[in-house]
């Protein structure tokens, strides 16, 4: 064995075929580190990529080192050079993107994450060809800790950084790819989600049982010769219609404005049933007008949790149904309790899509979760509000 040897351009091997994928493709989400989620078909796809670095290291090495059938020791060494730089480049290169995508998305600042991704790609690869020259030089040559440094490092070093280059871009491209197909699915589901919320909203205050009630309510006020709250029904329904018209086109609305159109829906509501329904909004004041105003949540999102709990639950004028609207500023939330008094209701009322459909529509803007459940001889949900 000769120290030339060690100079030899065992690098070409170092780019696997592109058909060769990371450990972690198929087995987890994007951005999840593939060390954390060692399985059996992660070890299957490690197994994978190391074979294809391997065959590949075996067939460069034909190129530079003495055939096999010749000088199998000095063959054996050079595979294992060329695979020791391969592999060690590669997965440094691929769990330095998986760390990426778990600190900084290429959404929030792409910039900021190609320059950490050229730093941190060419640390990572630098670090590894140190260790692996290094580690080479003390075992199969017996020279002292810092010789590779010392002897024309830098010169050896250029060739194994550019195909660092060229291995990181290819994985970090699969990884914004990936972001990229991921943020786009995503605003798929919400457009769609947000579509069949819109629609189911504008059905169920269409809808000839609404209308109907509504109309009925009228036609009593104006019976009991009550003019001036009759003018008033009238223009509350109106401004319900054109509310829910208006919001079709907006994925996200002000509290301020939400409650607003809350009221105008409680008015026609006890409109009907008088005392049989007592509503009650807390933590809606002039002095966090203001702070209301900044805070956000789907359109009809409220509309919707007062219509369920009219819908499920029993009213009666002896025993009215309760209701309590609270906004917690500093907690960023809004309460709905109702008192438990559920009625039977047919299949065609009992569907759950309402409250399936607001729960789908906010796991895409907020990772902050809606809570919904009995408390008691209540009922309660909590929405989380949005700070745009």
């Amino acid at each position: 064995m000769t120290r030339s040897f060690f100079s030899l351009p065992a690098v070409p091997a170092l780019l696997p075929p592109a058909s060769a994928a990371p450990p972690y493709a198929n087995a987890a989400p994007p951005g999840t580190p593939w060390v954390t989620t060692v399985e059996r078909s992660n070890v299957r796809a490690f197994g994978r990529v190391l074979g294809w670095i391997a065959l590949v290291c075996a067939g460069t090495a034909l190129l530079f080192a003495p055939p096999p059938w010749r000088d199998p020791l000095n063959y054996g060494i050079s595979v294992a050079i060329a695979f020791s730089y391969a592999a060690g480049l590669w997965f440094a290169n691929a769990y330095t993107a998986d760390l990426l995508n778990v600190r900084t998305g290429w959404g929030e600042q792409p910039i900021r994450r190609l320059l950490l991704t050229v730093g941190l790609s060419l640390l990572a690869s630098l670090l590894v060809i140190v260790l692996v020259s290094e580690g080479y030089s003390v075992l199969l040559f017996h020279q002292r800790l810092g010789y590779s440094l010392r002897h024309s490092f830098w010169s050896q070093s250029a060739f194994p950084l550019l195909a660092t280059v060229v291995i990181s871009m290819f994985l970090h491209s699969r990884s914004f790819l990936l972001a990229w197909r991921e943020a786009t699915v995503r605003a798929e589901r919400l457009e769609k989600e947000t579509a069949v919320a819109r629609l189911d909203s504008l059905r169920r205050q269409v809808d000839p049982h609404f209308l109907f009630n509504s109309l009925n309510a009228l036609t009593s006020l104006v019976e009991e010769n009550d003019p001036a709250r009759a003018v008033r029904f009238i223009r509350q329904l109106s401004s319900v219609y054109r509310y829910v018209l208006d919001s079709q086109s907006q994925e996200l609305v002000s509290l301020r404005e939400e409650l607003a159109f809350a009221e105008a829906y409680v008015f026609l509501q006890k409109t009907r049933l008088d005392e049989a329904l007592q509503v009650e909004f807390t933590g809606v004041d002039k002095d966090n007008n203001q702070l209301i105003s900044s805070l956000y949540l789907p359109p009809l999102a409220l509309q919707l949790l007062l219509e369920n709990a009219l819908k499920h639950n029993a009213a009666y004028q002896a025993d009215p149904l309760r209701l309590r609207v609270a906004v917690d500023v500093a907690a960023a939330t809004l309460t709905v309790r109702n008192t438990l008094r559920p009625r039977r209701l047919s299949a065609n009322e009992a569907s759950g899509r309402g409250l399936a459909n607001l729960r789908a529509r906010y796991g895409f803007l907020t990772p902050r979760p809606l809570v919904a459940g009995p408390a008691g001889e209540e009922f309660v949900v909590t929405l989380p509000l949005l700070a745009l």
